[in-house]
């Protein structure tokens, strides 16, 4: 089957954006051959910092007939509906359509018939779509055009079947077309003049890495990971895992030297996270470490180029420019540790925290009086020391190095309240207030640190909120949700016995600003917030969405390790016999109470009466909710939410009797009426463990 071969060559598209263009070349040229009728059996999508390629195999050669039936206006309609009718099927007569009886009177039916085109025809306007429909985060003009693309576009490579697809793409402007062409070209450097056959995807694949262009992303990222091992092997190294630095690094080049070079020893005292964020951040150098793990003094870097000296001039090269680089990081080291952590919280005054919120210190001042009041929610937790630790955990953001190097804020706090002499918990409180960024970030458990990590993330959430800046769709702009997020995994996670709606009054009685939504708001607010981001945690620990919805439909419950041992009770209770059971007559003891609420107008919900209570089986379930009840009601007091579900399944047999025994809706209008409370009292005692209407299935 024929085989369709396309590559889009410009000037260096940024690494970032490369996998997940040419995932939308292979979407968007998949999606358009199966909407001209073509089918592909398969396709594949690569993609080099100056390329992104596409080939899709066992296309047919041409397209299939088309034959489309179109139903028109009632047979006698006025004219204007028929000559409607008619243009829209590209037809000029009636006497080229069908009347027919639909049952529901006569039609006119138009049967169009379109012959199949020849693939070729299809491709040339298939593959100008695809260039100009091609998404890009950012995108830019060049010289006088007006098309807009991630880079400079240079070739279009199209073959169909081993033969050249005839077309161009215009790029407007006058910035001329750019005629298909079945040839590409090598490595910028290693081969500028090689000019590279694409008959078929085989041989432009071993073309281009006869001319030094390895197509595969994973093969070079494979290769990169592999020759780094390798060379850092050979000095009795291990390279420090990065994969995000693999992934970029894979973007950068389209042949892959590993290399490996020297870091001066008097920048070993500087930290090692300083060493390694300016490697990483400005040079694209991966760190290595020693057997003890600790960072050795060498670093791999990963070069485009092959040179006759095996890399000596590229090596010394970064070697120099990674000596510039360290040498102003341990100019900022050594100059911010002459200026006590203290000392600089003045001058976060200077620094905006949000314009209707304030500067960064009266945040910090807020975080002192919040981490204080915590510190009583979180066990072995010293309020002065995490008064302290709030004071100081903003300070390092007017230090030089974390103005060089932002990603290393917190970081460098540790580094110099312990160079002060500050109590360990004090300084690792400053690194860790951050966290947990993300779900695989740890989540700190020293009892300082947590305290200031939830007064930092719940005062950002309280005043936002009380300004009204909520998160909409898929705009976070102040990352709320991650901040929600890591809040709630520093609760579960910490087993904090924290009454959020309390915390919420306290943060929000901290502020000062002007015109906030009143506290009585933002508490509901952020509770129902709390809730969607809790089932998203929840669910990844294979927790039901639904479960979460019924307890917290009940209201009042602001403690999550509270709320998250009910929820587990219950998923555990309801995969029983007994708690599915149940469940099922829960729903059918509230069907029944509704329906014939509905026709008498009015609600049976009252107690029933213990002398109308003819039959055994509903004496049996009257005994034995009120057992229930007061069984739950104490396991519920001391959380023995397990205990609580063990009372409820005892109501499983006589349930079953009773909906077995008796009939409801009994001649006697009594007794029909108590029979009736008797059954809304099944719901009313399993609501005491949450709101069954909410849980699904």
């Amino acid at each position: 089957m024929p085989q369709l071969l396309i590559e889009l060559f410009s000037e260096d598209i940024p690494a970032r954006m490369q996998a997940r263009a040419a995932e939308d070349l292979q979407r968007l040229v998949t999606a358009k051959l199966e909407a001209a009728g073509l089918t592909a059996a398969a396709s594949e999508a690569h993609s080099t910092p100056r390329r992104l390629a596409l080939v899709v195999e066992g296309l047919a050669g041409r397209t299939a007939d088309v034959r489309e039936e179109r139903k028109g206006p009632r047979v006698g309609s006025p004219e204007q509906a028929v000559a409607g009718f008619l243009r829209g099927a590209g037809l000029s007569s009636l006497d080229q359509c069908e009347q027919r009886d639909t049952g529901k009177g006569s039609f006119w039916f138009a049967v169009v018939e379109k012959p199949g085109r020849a693939t070729a025809e299809v491709l040339p306007g298939l593959i100008a779509e695809t260039i100009r429909e091609l998404p890009w985060p950012k995108s830019m003009r060049w010289a006088t055009g007006g098309f807009r693309w991630v880079r400079p576009l240079h070739h279009v490579l199209a073959v169909f079947d081993g033969k050249p697809v005839e077309g161009s793409f215009d790029l407007g402007g006058g910035l001329g077309t750019l005629t298909f062409v079945d040839t590409t070209r090598g490595h910028r450097f290693l081969s500028p003049d090689a000019v590279v056959e694409a008959g078929s995807f085989e041989r432009y694949r071993e073309g281009l890495r006869s001319a030094h262009v390895i197509l595969s992303r994973d093969e070079r990222r494979a290769k990169i990971a592999s020759d780094a091992a390798e060379v850092a092997g050979a000095h009795g190294l291990v390279v420090a895992p990065d994969e995000g630095l693999l992934d970029e690094v894979t973007g950068l080049v389209e042949w892959p030297v590993v290399l490996s070079g020297a870091i001066d020893q008097q920048f070993m005292d500087v930290p090692p996270e300083v060493l390694t964020t300016s490697m990483r951040t400005h040079q694209k150098y991966f760190a290595t470490t020693d057997a003890t793990g600790a960072l050795a003094p060498h670093f791999v870097v990963v070069a485009n180029m092959v040179t006759s000296d095996g890399g000596a001039a590229v090596i010394a090269g970064n070697e120099r420019v990674l000596r510039a680089r360290l040498s102003d990081a341990k100019f900022f080291w050594e100059q911010d540790r002459k200026v006590r952590l203290e000392e600089r919280v003045p001058a976060l005054e200077s620094v905006i925290f949000h314009a209707r919120l304030g500067t960064v210190a009266e945040k910090v001042s807020r975080l002192e009086t919040l981490a204080a009041e915590l510190a009583a929610f979180v066990p072995g937790c010293d309020p002065d020391r995490a008064r302290l630790a709030a004071r100081l955990a903003k300070a390092d953001l007017v230090s030089g190095m974390v103005g060089e190097f932002p990603e290393l804020q917190g970081v460098m706090g540790r580094y110099y309240a312990l160079g002060e002499g500050l109590a360990p918990e004090v300084a690792d409180a400053v690194a860790e207030h951050y966290k947990p960024l993300g779900p695989n970030d740890r989540c700190p458990t020293a009892p300082v640190s947590v305290a200031v990590a939830l007064a930092d993330k719940l005062d950002t959430l309280v005043g936002f909120f009380a300004i009204d800046e909520r998160p909409t769709g898929s705009k976070d702009p102040y990352a709320l949700r991650r901040a929600a997020l890591g809040l709630i995994r520093l609760i579960v996670d910490n087993g904090l016995r924290l009454e959020l709606g309390r915390v919420f009054g306290i943060a929000h009685g901290l502020y000062r600003a002007e015109k906030l939504v009143p506290a009585a708001q933002v508490g509901p607010q952020l509770l129902d917030f709390f809730a969607d981001r809790l089932k998203v945690v929840l669910r990844d620990r294979g927790v039901r969405h639904d479960l979460v919805d019924a307890v917290f439909a009940l209201g009042g419950e602001d403690d999550l390790v509270r709320l998250l041992g009910r929820v587990q009770a219950l998923q555990g209770f309801l995969g029983t016999d007994d708690g599915a059971n149940l469940l099922t007559a829960y729903r059918r003891a509230t069907n029944i109470v509704r329906i014939e609420e509905k026709k008498d107008g009015t609600a049976h919900g009252g107690a029933p009466e213990a002398g109308l209570l003819e039959q055994p089986e509903e004496k049996a379930l009257f005994q034995a909710l009120a057992e229930a009840e007061r069984a739950a009601v104490p396991l519920l007091a001391t959380e023995d939410f397990a205990g609580c579900m063990g009372a409820l399944a005892a109501l499983r047999a006589p349930v079953d009797a009773f909906f077995d025994k008796v009939t409801v809706n009994a001649d006697q209008p009594p007794l029909r009426v108590n029979r009736l409370r008797l059954l809304s009292q099944i719901p009313a005692t399993l609501n005491r463990i949450a709101d069954f209407s909410r849980i699904e299935g």
